[in-house]
């Protein structure tokens, strides 16, 4: 039996011994490019967060602990360590799985994402509901460089800035939105990248925010270090991580924007697996061409 097989439900990933857990990803990462190749779906942003995903749910205890993921279309690992791997057969068809998180599929999806800017507001949201209860799970958001520039994602910033408990948050940077960022915060970003997250010029540390930085974002021995070490902290911390979109698929690592998300797609080179031959009906642009 693979260890793909033996992932049967959350959890289940804590029993793989650490030294196999670079052969699951392996695994896992096949998995995504041949299912995804048949259904259609987003592949680069998965392939990208394989690690990083897998190391939180070695620390993390699902559905006790809360995972929110922005914009949600990254989850597809975390679907998976949960025990939705047989959906992909129906990935994003009617009546069949959602590319998002979704708590109608499961406890472990802690949050209805659709798209970007809203998990770190939700995971101080679920924090301070924590607080209310009484209670001690802990509270992760993943979100991508791409969604951080978000209003609501900068607002949260900004009152994580003043929480006094446990919150992590996690920058999955991999210098790219669907396509390229642009903005100055993106230019600090870089500056903390080729820094190794040292450059004085640190945007999170400006909201008050502990801060650690990973540039490996692939190594699940230095990935578990990390979250092992603040898994319990009593404050807010963010954690930098730098990862490379379509990790493991060379046109999908060349060409980050094309692969973002598309449709069936042969594995060997790429090309669509089904072109259509239906010539699109221009007769309404061609006559309002005409009346110019």
């Amino acid at each position: 039996m693979s260890l793909l097989d033996s992932i049967q439900k959350e959890n289940d990933i804590k029993k793989v011994p650490k030294e196999r857990l670079p052969e699951l990803a392996g695994e896992i990462r096949r998995f995504l490019i041949d299912s995804i190749s048949k259904t259609g779906g987003h592949l680069a942003s998965n392939l990208g967060a394989i690690e990083l995903t897998m190391a939180l749910h070695r620390c993390m205890s699902f559905p006790e602990d809360k995972l929110i993921f922005d914009v949600g279309h990254q989850s597809y690992t975390h679907k998976i360590l949960t025990g939705r791997k047989d959906g992909f057969k129906s990935l994003r068809q009617l009546g069949g799985m959602s590319g998002f998180p979704k708590s109608s599929e499961s406890d472990s999806d802690a949050f209805n994402t659709g798209h970007s800017s809203t998990s770190l507001s939700a995971a101080v949201g679920l924090a301070e509901a924590r607080e209310l209860r009484g209670s001690h799970e802990k509270v992760c958001a993943v979100i991508g460089d791409g969604s951080l520039s978000g209003g609501e994602a900068l607002e949260a910033l900004d009152y994580a800035g003043e929480y006094k408990n446990n919150l992590i948050i996690i920058v999955n940077d991999n210098d790219q939105s669907i396509a390229e960022n642009h903005g100055g915060m993106y230019k600090t970003l870089k500056e903390l990248r080729e820094t190794n997250g040292e450059s004085k010029n640190n945007i999170f540390k400006s909201f008050g925010l502990d801060y650690r930085y990973l540039d490996d974002g692939h190594d699940l021995k230095k990935l578990v270090e990390l979250f092992e070490s603040i898994k319990n902290i009593d404050h807010p911390v963010v954690l930098h991580i730098h990862t490379i979109k379509g990790k493991g698929l060379k046109y999908a690592e060349e060409n980050r924007e094309a692969w973002h998300s598309g449709g069936p797609f042969n594995v060997e080179d790429g090309s669509p697996k089904y072109v259509s031959n239906v010539k699109p009906d221009t007769t309404v642009f061609d006559s309002l061409k005409n009346l110019l």
